[in-house]
């Protein structure tokens, strides 16, 4: 027991140093399918291992939002919902519910700033992890959630939480609904701002409309190989393939994953099914893939590397949730039309359960004829 809160109090205090750090590289997108259906999915980083479990939630569960004084917000889910958890919480952080509505949770570092906590906004009052499992539980669609937060239906409010260090961490939060709309919301300033999201790319700080002003900096990539170019009588022809494309940014700060993500799914080949394109999730979602070493911070002599932790990616047309861990890169699935909506608990499985897999195809192999 004393091992345990030795270690738990060691990865908290971790966390909260990397909450002033770059060890916050997720990256999420949106594609669509020839016949305008979407899918999505995310990368999730962190410069130490943040423990995850996949969870399945009924219909009717009750939830009560946490704060630092007592119980906030309390609600039941409307829909269904299956998604990832961080540590023990049973709050997801990024997942799908049985409207199709998605909702990821993603780190918002020195410009998240929540609604200070007082007993008028307490009933009303949600942790900043509680606030992505709320939007899941309740709503069907952007719109929707667009609404209540412009009613000021809840507040997301400074939360101390287990795993997560000394002071309340840093998100801001993007939402797609079955149709493709997308929005992004982020706690500036003690209020929930609300962005329109039409490319469906997401990252971390800083805010999103600085993001979307920054793609002005790329308006010269192009999908086309650039043209030879002749300088007194000499051609000079473009070296390879991607010439187009040359000066995009390569390295793994937000702006340039924002930016270097928004030219992989322009550039993307529209598929005949949403399979398909949950397979092109994560063969783009592998370009933002950051191995153990890469990109790393020194704390009192000690390294610590930001990693992909898990990649996951969303179908709302057919419900099922898909993942895959830095440990085991089977691409796992949940199906929630087949969970029992009506049952009355919560169903969980770590992420990194079962062992990887490498296929031996020696048999397979026969005589050339």
């Amino acid at each position: 027991m004393k091992t345990k809160s030795i270690k738990t109090m060691i990865v908290a205090i971790t966390v909260m140093l990397f909450a002033h750090s770059s060890a916050d590289a997720c990256t999420g997108i949106k594609l669509k399918t020839k016949d305008g259906k979407t899918v999505s999915g995310r990368t999730l980083e962190f410069g130490v291992e943040v423990k995850t479990s996949i969870i399945a939630v009924p219909l009717n569960y009750q939830f009560i939002g946490k704060t630092d004084k007592g119980n906030g917000l309390k609600y039941k889910t409307k829909y269904s919902m299956t998604g990832i958890i961080t540590f023990s919480d049973m709050n997801i952080a990024d997942g799908m519910n049985s409207a199709g509505l998605s909702c990821g949770a993603f780190y918002f570092p020195t410009f998240a700033e929540y609604t200070p906590l007082t007993k008028e906004n307490q009933s009303k009052a949600l942790s900043p992890v509680d606030f992505n499992n709320w939007v899941l539980a309740q709503f069907a669609t952007v719109d929707e959630v667009r609404k209540a937060i412009e009613n000021e239906e809840v507040v997301i409010v400074p939360t101390v939480l287990e795993g997560w260090g000394t002071t309340a961490p840093p998100f801001h939060y993007v939402v797609y609904d079955k149709s493709g709309k997308s929005i992004v919301i982020e706690p500036i300033k003690g209020k929930l701002v609300v962005y329109d999201n039409p490319i469906g790319v997401m990252t971390n700080a800083p805010t999103f409309d600085w993001h979307m002003i920054n793609l002005r900096n790329y308006t010269n990539l192009k999908t086309e190989n650039a043209s030879s170019m002749t300088i007194e009588g000499v051609t000079f022809k473009q070296l390879g393939q991607g010439s187009g494309m040359n000066g995009i940014p390569g390295d793994f700060t937000p702006p340039s994953r924002f930016v270097r993500a928004t030219a992989f799914i322009v550039t993307a080949l529209p598929t005949e099914t949403t399979f398909d394109a949950i397979k092109d999730v994560f063969h783009i979602l592998n370009n933002f893939d950051i191995p153990k070493g890469f990109s790393r911070e020194i704390v009192k002599g000690k390294i610590y590397a930001d990693y992909t932790q898990l990649t996951c990616a969303r179908d709302p047309q057919t419900l099922k949730y898909y993942y895959k861990t830095y440990d085991n890169q089977t691409v796992k699935e949940f199906d929630l039309n087949l969970f029992d909506s009506r049952s009355k608990e919560i169903l969980i499985l770590d992420t990194n359960a079962g062992e990887q897999v490498f296929e031996n195809v020696n048999k397979k192999l026969k005589p050339i004829k």
